[in-house]
């Protein structure tokens, strides 16, 4: 009987090892798949992409690229926030009741052979956003890091040499609808323009 035991034990034992086993090698196996990252959220405004971000325009040497674009109603948490940490205004001078906030994540890279130097400003008339014909977006400035030059929290003043680059955020007050969604490069001799959402 209790070589019987013995027997019964040992085969259990065994049995269980190869399931271990194979349970091991399984794990290893599996590999998680990455959450996709969020780059805008274009579709909440009834906007469909016709190209994904990251968008890059270049021109003469000045390279802008958009990675991230969000839009939220002005009044909103996640707009408060944001005016708490870096002293957004609740207006601009163009803009003085907007309905919309546009947090933009971009790279300003100089490739020319001259220094690059400005502000919000500069880079809403050099590279404008579109989303409405006659309609603007406007820069708004981070009143908390007015000081600051090539802040990488919330972009106003840039100094770029060259060859330099920069990635940071930038905010823009909007106050109309949303049709469409072009990005315009103005910056030498050349006009450079594309259609993230076509109309």
């Amino acid at each position: 009987m209790k070589k019987v035991m013995k027997a019964i034990l040992a085969a259990s034992l065994l049995a269980g090892s190869i399931v271990g086993n194979v349970g091991s090698v399984g794990a290893t196996e599996v590999k998680p798949t990455a959450a996709p990252i969020m780059t805008d959220n274009l579709a909440k405004y009834g906007l469909k992409k016709g190209m994904n971000l990251p968008v890059t325009l270049e021109s003469e040497g000045l390279k802008y690229t958009l990675h991230k674009i969000m839009i939220y109603d002005f009044k909103s948490p996640e707009v408060k926030k944001l005016q708490q940490l870096y002293g957004f205004q609740n207006s601009t001078s163009i803009i003085d009741k907007p309905k919309y906030f546009i947090w933009t994540k971009v790279t300003l890279e100089n490739g020319t052979k001259k220094k690059l130097h400005g502000g919000g400003n500069d880079i809403t008339i050099t590279i404008p956003f579109t989303f409405k014909t006659g309609q603007i977006t406007d820069a708004l400035w981070p009143e908390k890091l007015a000081s600051k030059t090539n802040s990488k929290e919330a972009l106003w003043t840039y100094d770029l040499k060259p060859g330099e680059k920069i990635t940071s955020y930038l905010a823009y007050a909007y106050e109309s609808e949303f049709d469409y969604f072009v990005i315009r490069m103005l910056y030498g001799k050349n006009f450079i323009e594309k259609y993230v959402v076509s109309e």
